[in-house]
């Protein structure tokens, strides 16, 4: 994350104090009423009027001042800001934090161009990789990742590589990054990407449950559970590293019980691997609800990615403008983009889409719609699109999405945003930053609305890979 400006910062001191709050014992013990009273009583209103509440996830709401509903939205730190008292009344059940939802987890939004991986991390991967690749295909086949890998090539590889390309924040790798090239002779095909960036799409976690239940179904319970070692050894090396270290010690979580009781999930398997993967998921302790959102709610998990875009352009005083630049260049056909934004952004992404009409007050919002001990029903999101209203009930998965609904982002143009030639990062971390930022932002609206990714990248990001080219980390290239 970029550093935050030396000085007083209320959004910083305000939420240090929810979290302190938060996370004492005594807040399970509290009714929600006396909960919502809390968080009302901290509420932050700057000077130009916007209120905001921290509360789920450990994180900012902004609130709509058309309509009063509350936005995921990162704060503008530094801002002078007052403490508001407000009516518990205002504060929706979704926004209640749990308690254990509210626990900061390590992380970084840096994509794995410029600062490589520590050559300690590669070599214990590449050293789990070697000790199982030759395993016998009958024994485990490739029944996931099969676009990736050549015919020949055991399920083992590609539970390693699975559990890096899952865990990974944005997947967005340096074309010489070691912990890639140790593949190279494993691979089908070429990665995606040029010889700089390989833009490595976002599996879901059904690509590894479907390595292990296809397994127990075939009874080889046995090659199952090596399978899961891997993935979970492979989870505890990369947890080492921020860029991947929430989901790592996720998918750690998640797999650990099953090493211990190998039958765990047998029964689940043979209902299919959803249910194993639903099986997973609530193995999924609390505190990396954030680091799964977008297989459970991949609305929220684009809002989350938008977050923490922003929260990575801090840096410079113009983070809206720029972020609506890279949310600009994603294909929205049927102009759903809005729904998922806070009034700021909507204002500012409709300024970067001149060719689009402006928002106007009240339209193009959506509800929250957010998991937890609070979110006991499904919450309604409603659009109010100048082609007429229409609600969604529940957010399906990508793969639940009908074929026919997807759009292509093939055509997507090559050249950035103009506002983005404005855009310089002070060094290699922040621009790696923005570049993780944007491009898990772009992969999570691909997920939601079902577009293609393209194979080259998206234009914003691949502007700020060009900016640090020169920067590389391989000694044959920086010298």
């Amino acid at each position: 994350m970029a550093a935050m400006p030396d000085r007083w910062d209320p959004f910083a001191e305000a939420e240090a104090e929810a979290r302190a709050m938060i996370l004492d014992p005594r807040w399970a013990g509290l009714a929600p009423a006396d909960r919502a009273r809390a968080l009302a009583a901290r509420i932050l209103l700057t000077d130009d009027g916007d209120r905001w509440l921290f509360g789920a996830h450990g994180r900012w709401y902004l609130q709509d001042p058309s309509d009063g509903r509350w936005h995921l939205a990162a704060p503008p730190r530094g801002r002078p800001a007052a403490r508001i008292p407000h009516a518990s009344t205002v504060v929706p059940a979704p926004l209640i934090p749990s308690g254990q939802d509210c626990v900061a987890v390590p992380s970084s939004t840096q994509a794995f161009v410029g600062p490589d991986v520590a050559d300690s991390l590669t070599e214990q991967v590449r050293l789990l990789l070697r000790a199982n690749c030759r395993r016998p295909v009958e024994t485990y086949p490739l029944t996931a990742f099969a676009d990736v890998f050549a015919s020949d090539v055991p399920g083992t590889v590609a539970a390693v590589w699975g559990a890096i390309v899952w865990c990974a924040y944005a997947p967005a790798f340096d074309g010489n990054e070691r912990l890639l090239t140790i593949f190279g002779e494993f691979l089908g095909r070429p990665l995606p990407g040029d010889d700089w960036v390989r833009w490595l799409p976002s599996p879901p976690l059904s690509s590894l449950v479907t390595l292990f239940a296809e397994r127990v179904r075939a009874e080889q319970h046995r090659a199952a559970l090596r399978l899961v070692a891997l993935m979970a050894d492979t989870a505890h090396v990369l947890a080492a590293d921020p860029r991947f270290s929430p989901r790592a010690e996720a998918l750690t979580a998640m797999l650990e019980p099953l090493l211990r009781r190998p039958d765990l999930d047998d029964r689940a398997a043979l209902h299919g691997d959803d249910a194993v993967r639903h099986a997973w998921l609530a193995r999924c302790p609390a505190r990396y609800d954030r680091a799964v959102m977008a297989e459970r709610l991949p609305g929220e998990a684009f809002r989350h990615a938008v977050y923490d875009l922003v929260e990575a352009l801090s840096f410079h005083p113009e983070r809206l403008r720029f972020a609506a630049a890279f949310l600009s260049e994603l294909p929205d056909p049927d102009d759903r983009m809005p729904a998922w934004l806070d009034h700021r952004l909507r204002v500012a992404v409709a300024a970067a889409r001149p060719h689009l009409p402006a928002p106007q007050a009240g339209t193009a919002t959506a509800t929250l719609d957010l998991p937890g001990a609070a979110h006991t029903a499904a919450h309604t999101a409603s659009w109010e699109l100048p082609t007429g209203a229409w609600t969604l009930d529940d957010e399906p998965r990508a793969a639940e999405r009908p074929t026919g609904e997807h759009h292509t982002a093939a055509h997507a143009v090559r050249q950035p945003h103009p506002a983005l030639h404005d855009l310089h990062p002070p060094d290699r971390e922040t621009a790696a930053a923005v570049l993780g930022a944007a491009y898990a932002a772009a992969l999570a609206w691909c997920a939601l609305t079902g577009c293609d990714t393209p194979g080259n990248g998206f234009a914003g990001p691949a502007a700020i890979a060009e900016k640090i080219a020169h920067e590389r980390d391989d000694p044959r290239v920086n010298h």
